[in-house]
């Protein structure tokens, strides 16, 4: 199953981290990947979400997702889903360090189309819009 991992170290409190990457209602605020997004975040709660396609540039897409993973303060994931053609689980992990948070943030991907991805079309489409959201994050918690 191909993947998408980028890490980031982010010299701010777990508990500031954590607010920003659950408060979905101000995602269109900071977060160049997922542009829109609508709702509480906890575990099975289906958010509305709009997001930048990697894959072609200059398009969105559209889907209501499922929160999968609430661990708070440790682990956020949502899945969605085009039947037989494409699942993704999008995760953001986090941990302390001496100085702040460790962020893990990814994307396992699967079905038809995301199984097609090379390990170097990730690299070159997907990963620079993950590491793009990572600063955008560390500006968030800037302010």
């Amino acid at each position: 199953m191909p993947s998408i991992l980028t890490e980031i170290s982010l010299d701010h409190p777990l508990e500031r981290v954590w607010q920003v990457l659950v408060d979905f209602d101000h995602y269109a605020e900071w977060n160049p990947l997922n542009i829109k997004a609508k709702g509480q975040a906890r575990l099975g709660a289906r958010i509305p979400m709009t997001f930048l396609n990697p894959a072609s540039p200059g398009s969105t897409i559209r889907q209501t997702v499922t929160v999968t993973t609430f661990e708070p303060g440790r682990a956020l994931a949502w899945s969605g889903s085009i039947p037989f053609l494409f699942n993704g689980r999008h995760y953001f992990t986090l941990s302390k360090e001496a100085s702040g948070v460790r962020l893990q943030h990814g994307e396992d991907l699967g079905g038809w189309i995301g199984n097609g991805f090379t390990p170097t079309q990730i690299a070159r489409d997907f990963v620079p819009h993950y590491e793009a959201v990572n600063l955008a994050l560390a500006q968030r918690l800037a302010i």
